[in-house]
């Protein structure tokens, strides 16, 4: 970072963008040193303009901005990576949107958090350039975003009796406690195969530089998503909207 007349430069994802007046662009950035910030981006919805690819949704840019009293303008703008482009699938851009607002309700303003942002730039590379099955790279984010934020499920053993596995176990999408087929006596838990569970557990506790390095059947990887949607979205008792239009678009 650097700093000098009221400028600064940085690197981020544009994950919210909203056209004001005739040419002007209010952004919401995902940034690598501040964390969300939102910046007005003069001209950018001029063709023309030198910030319009800069300041898109879902590109990544280097950024320098000029504080002025209490906002921040767009000063120069730069795109380094274009994460979705014209004639994209529309379950892509769903499920990229979705993503963006992850980043937007967990991220916090004016705090740095690296391994957020690679999270979100991993998940978009794999999902956009390298076509991964999205269900998987959909499980992966939300779960990985949870143990992130504060909301880690507890995957090491059965609550009740410490069992490590069984065929099947069983999974409380409430609490995010594990139970074996011999403690599980309540409602609100999903069944889970060892394959389900395997890649769980992988999400959870692996270190990052493996988090993407597994396959599992896309059967599998459908379940597991809509055991990770449902998840997330009880613990943070947000409704996604974006969530809620990939669901739409997938039935």
């Amino acid at each position: 970072m650097t700093e000098q007349d009221n400028r600064f430069t940085t690197k981020a994802l544009v994950i919210k963008e909203m056209k004001i007046g005739e040419s002007d662009r209010l952004v919401t950035l995902f940034s690598k040193d501040f964390g969300i910030i939102k910046a007005f981006a003069s001209g950018a919805n001029n063709i023309k303009s030198k910030k319009a690819s800069a300041t898109s949704l879902l590109t990544y840019s280097s950024f320098t901005i000029k504080r002025k009293k209490d906002s921040l303008r767009i000063y120069e703008a730069t795109p380094i990576s274009v994460f979705f482009g014209a004639g994209s699938d529309i379950e892509i851009l769903a499920l990229s949107q979705y993503f963006c607002e992850l980043a937007n309700e967990f991220a916090v303003s004016g705090t740095p958090n690296e391994e957020f942002l690679r999270l979100i730039l991993n998940s978009l590379h794999f999902l956009t350039k390298e076509k991964r099955f999205p269900p998987l790279i959909k499980a992966i984010t939300e779960l990985r975003v949870a143990v992130i934020s504060g909301y880690s499920p507890d995957l090491v053993a059965c609550d009740g009796c410490g069992k490590f596995e069984d065929d099947i176990m069983y999974f409380n999408v409430n609490d995010g406690n594990l139970r074996c087929g011999d403690c599980q006596k309540d409602s609100g838990y999903k069944p889970i195969n060892r394959t389900i569970l395997s890649a769980m557990r992988h999400i959870v506790y692996s270190k990052f530089q493996n988090l993407y390095s597994f396959e599992i059947p896309d059967d599998s990887a459908n379940i597991l998503s809509q055991i990770t949607g449902e998840y997330i979205t009880v613990q943070t008792d947000h409704k996604f909207s974006t969530l809620q239009f990939y669901e739409s678009i997938k039935e």
